[in-house]
């Protein structure tokens, strides 16, 4: 500043105001534009870190998951970050590879950078405890939810697409579907077993426990699973499936025996993974897991609570979008 100074031939108290965008001191225009292009000839950048510990706010924010690598996690920084910066705040990321030592230690060292909150992000929807110094700062879990009910949460309705899914296959005429589920007990596998069942009983229809199979989130399950329902003595005319990847087994236990999709089996899936959905044929009709969506609605609640405007505490559910191909 000092270098500045000297070069635009004003004080140092001159450029201070100037480079901290002061207006609440007079200043003459032209002393104005003498300091800003003194400052770009001399390549003069702001120390960030002093400017975060005088002022006590840095403009960014943490974001803790486990892989950034994933394509999920992916969609939720892209998500979070496009939020931000709409705000002029920027998101600093750490990779946490699934190990609760090395999650610590990322919160320690983000709250080292002064970040004014903390985005916690999951790969998968789940009950999550969370390391207790991000109590230090405002936080806010994505895709996950805190055992003990301390954080903010946003998560996808799961109810809602199982629901959704589920519809769309009564719309075209089904009334035998198939329910291929994820392995009991997840948050995803209740959620979308509910909207499964609730979507029937609104249509009129009783489920059959039959027409219920248990996978395990994988196309070899998927496989299986279509296996059993087709081989009943009143097959299904329809399956969804609580994940792409079942649906991709699904897909091949139904060609196998040489019927058609959709013209013989409708099938539906979930999670709109795209490397399986949009490339299955026929492309896969499946429900979006809102994960850009969650990483904006998590940032803007990050954003409230650290302007004071929020104390919430609560989990707010992001509905999951049915996108609509060809298997249906």
């Amino acid at each position: 500043m000092k270098d500045v100074a000297h070069h635009a031939g004003v004080s140092r108290t001159a450029v201070s105001i100037v480079l901290n965008d002061r207006f609440d001191v007079t200043l003459a225009s032209d002393t104005r534009e003498r300091v800003l292009r003194a400052a770009a000839e001399l390549g003069y950048r702001p120390n960030a870190g002093a400017r975060a510990l005088a002022q006590q706010r840095s403009d960014w924010y943490g974001l803790v998951t486990e892989i950034v690598t994933a394509p999920f996690a992916v969609d939720v920084i892209k998500g979070a970050q496009d939020r931000a910066m709409a705000d002029d705040k920027y998101l600093l990321i750490a990779s946490t590879e699934s190990d609760p030592a090395a999650e610590t230690a990322a919160i320690e060292r983000l709250l080292e950078q002064r970040v004014e909150g903390l985005i916690y992000a999951a790969t998968w929807h789940r009950p999550v405890t969370v390391p207790e110094i991000a109590r230090e700062v405002p936080t806010v879990l994505v895709n996950c939810f805190d055992i003990e009910g301390r954080f903010p949460a946003v998560v996808p309705d799961e109810r809602a697409g199982g629901y959704r899914a589920t519809g769309r296959l009564l719309s075209a005429g089904h009334r035998r579907i198939g329910f291929i589920n994820l392995d009991p007990g997840i948050p995803a596998a209740i959620g979308r077993r509910e909207g499964y069942l609730a979507a029937l009983e609104d249509a009129g229809i009783t489920p059959e426990q039959g027409l219920e199979i248990t996978g395990h989130a994988t196309a070899d399950s998927g496989f299986a699973a279509a296996e059993e329902l087709l081989d009943l003595a009143e097959p299904p005319t329809a399956i969804f499936c609580a994940n792409d990847r079942m649906a991709m087994g699904a897909y091949d236990a139904i060609k196998e025996r040489g019927m058609r999709i959709p013209h013989d089996v409708a099938v539906i899936g979930f999670d709109n993974q795209e490397l399986i959905a949009r490339y299955l044929r026929p492309s896969l009709t499946t429900v979006a897991l809102p994960f850009e969506q969650m990483g904006a609605i998590g940032v803007n609640t990050l954003a409230a609570i650290t302007a004071g405007e929020s104390t919430v505490t609560t989990v707010a559910t992001v509905d999951c979008p049915l996108l609509e191909r060809s298997s249906v």
